[in-house]
């Protein structure tokens, strides 16, 4: 029986005004009554996912930054913090590309240079990041780097920003998370790495998991479940991996996976 769901936001539970659909606190409500915890699992910032999910702070676990941020009712389960040399030799490589933006990913907070935070980019992290702040320059920030993340204003991060970064795989990972972020963690830290840990630290077996996902940076974890789900609007390379496919977020497609799920007897105690 399934005792866990994790789900991707963007592009997978959120609709396409990156709200949560219609239905979802009854289905919340469902797998509360049968145990099952369910858990966010994104590449926001932790504490967007609180503001998002503000009635269920105590009920669900939060993976957040791509996996390298885990918590669970205000308590850290697990963290890959950066080598802070190593972090900001990434950051200076793209400082001179036009239409670039920065952000480091702190555990208390994001950060964005002042120089950098005009209108267009604010209104981008405010859709990620509610902890956010202005710094000069990123050197002095005292706090533990867990994620470095870069959006391109063209949508075309795969080109402008994912290619310059290649080098840097090996001792870090470059992952494609949209046409527009690209975001670099620890090489041995993904979401379906942080899911694994939750696994352990949880007593919870792959095959009691589910999992919804929609891009290149959730491969891992649809190989963390043994019911994982790729979007109807999912990336090929998702949909190649999943094991079922369910409708678009604009069909609300994560709801109506799990109703099957709950349909078929997997979510009874």
């Amino acid at each position: 029986m399934i005792k866990m769901i994790f789900s991707d936001m963007d592009g997978t539970l959120l609709d396409e005004q990156g709200q949560l659909p219609d239905g979802f606190d009854s289905v919340a409500r469902c797998l509360r009554e049968r145990g099952v915890m369910f858990a966010p699992c994104s590449g926001r910032q932790y504490f967007s996912l609180l503001d998002t999910f503000r009635d269920y702070r105590e009920e669900f676990l939060f993976l957040a930054e791509n996996g390298t941020m885990v918590r669970y009712r205000g308590k850290e389960l697990f963290s890959s913090p950066m080598d802070h040399g190593m972090g900001m030799q990434v950051i200076r490589a793209l400082e001179d590309v036009p239409h670039v933006y920065t952000a480091y990913c702190g555990k208390k907070n994001a950060y964005v240079l002042e120089c950098q935070y005009d209108a267009v980019f604010a209104a981008e992290m405010r859709k990620y990041y509610t902890h956010c702040t202005t710094v000069q320059d990123f050197e002095g920030i005292d706090d533990e780097m867990i994620k470095a993340s870069f959006w391109d204003s063209t949508g075309q991060a795969d080109r402008r920003i994912y290619d310059p970064l290649r080098r840097f795989r090996g001792p870090l990972q470059v992952a494609l998370s949209s046409d527009s972020w690209v975001d670099v963690m620890n090489a041995d830290i993904n979401k379906g790495v942080a899911v694994r840990h939750v696994q352990r630290s949880l007593g919870v077996r792959p095959e009691e998991c589910a999992a919804f996902g929609d891009y290149l940076n959730d491969a891992e974890l649809m190989e963390a479940v043994g019911y994982s789900f790729a979007m109807a609007n999912a990336h090929p390379s998702i949909k190649r991996l999943a094991r079922y496919e369910t409708e678009s977020n604009a069909e609300h497609g994560v709801l109506r996976g799990i109703r099957r799920l709950i349909d078929a007897g997997l979510c009874d105690p």
